[in-house]
């Protein structure tokens, strides 16, 4: 009976002992539920969206821009994170978005209206539409300077002018400027180059006048009046009403007077934007987000870049040349200037 008993008691201790092993692994597992209950919170960098942001060549201004869009917005951004890629500007970008090599890109709000509609700098390759408008971001200015004996566009007829690279955003704007009083290219002794060209030109006397699409001031502008004389053009009232209804994506931009040395009085001029796009395949809450971020922190912004000093709600919007984002129109709407 004894023995019986011994046995008994030794059976429940093992019995007792693997209860106990039992009872252990739910604390040994805790570890494991805390590493899971983490992931969550790791989950949104690593489901970010990659945002591919094309822009332009290292030394001009979209790179910089988009450089300073980088680094002050990807650590503020829960749903996106920016990659910001040298390209040949406008038209290629407009490309890399149609191919899906893209998803947002700086472009001339002009390009891309032709883009839309398969005109001008793409009638070969056909409508593009699959970038749509996020923001205007800044004026780039078409200007006209011209010798000193010249001193309204009406006169451009028979002279030489310079109007940009043929193909080029210039030399379309510049005929743009010239069909507003009636004239085209033939008009004129065209000649095709650079700006440096056409200041160059004028500098040896060889070019009467030469168009510009650029930020103001103008570094090549800011060098000639420190050594010649000469004119800026100003448009009439005719003209500027001609444009604005032909061409809309052209918004009026009067130059104050003494933007260069010289010149005195405001010039009245166009611009086309430089305009913020997003694939249509970008989501909504992606651009929403972006934007709003922007705006919230346009105090950095602008310290990274001083061309975001003009970020507005209602600039951002009255230069759209093609469909807006739903995303920014969400986020217009709220701002209330749509």
């Amino acid at each position: 009976m004894k023995k019986y008993l011994a046995i008994m008691m030794a059976l429940a201790l093992v019995l007792a002992l693997a209860a106990c092993g039992g009872s252990s692994a739910p604390a040994s597992s805790a570890p494991a539920a805390s590493s899971d209950a983490a992931s969550p919170a790791a989950s949104p960098a690593a489901d970010k969206l990659k945002v591919t942001l094309v822009t332009g060549g290292t030394s001009g201004t979209y790179y910089a821009v988009g450089g300073a869009m980088q680094s002050v917005l990807n650590s503020k951004l829960g749903l996106s994170e920016f990659t910001v890629e040298s390209t040949g500007a406008s038209k290629a970008n407009v490309n890399l978005i149609t191919d899906g090599e893209a998803e947002m890109a700086i472009v001339q709000s002009d390009v891309i209206s032709y883009a839309h509609t398969g005109t001008n700098t793409f009638e070969e390759t056909g409508v593009e539409d699959s970038a749509l408008w996020v923001a205007g971001l800044y004026n780039e200015t078409v200007q006209i300077i011209a010798t000193k004996d010249i001193t309204d566009i009406s006169q451009l007829k028979g002279k030489t002018v310079c109007m940009g690279d043929v193909g080029s955003g210039t030399r379309v704007n510049a005929e743009q400027v010239l069909a507003a009083y009636g004239m085209t290219a033939d008009d004129v002794n065209a000649v095709s180059g650079s700006f440096q060209d056409g200041v160059d030109g004028i500098k040896d006397g060889k070019i009467d006048a030469a168009f510009t699409v650029a930020g103001a001031p103008t570094t090549a502008i800011t060098d000639l009046a420190t050594t010649n004389e000469f004119n800026m053009l100003s448009l009439t009232d005719e003209a500027l009403a001609y444009i604005q209804e032909n061409f809309p994506f052209l918004v009026q931009d009067n130059l104050p007077a003494g933007t260069y040395n010289g010149i005195d009085q405001e010039t009245r001029c166009v611009a086309v934007q430089a305009a913020l796009v997003a694939s249509k395949d970008v989501s909504e809450d992606v651009v929403y987000e972006l934007l709003k971020t922007m705006f919230d922190n346009k105090e950095e912004l602008v310290k990274a870049h001083a061309k975001f000093e003009f970020l507005d709600a209602e600039y951002a919007v009255s230069g759209a040349s093609v469909p807006l984002h739903p995303g920014a129109e969400k986020f217009y709407k709220e701002m209330g200037v749509l």
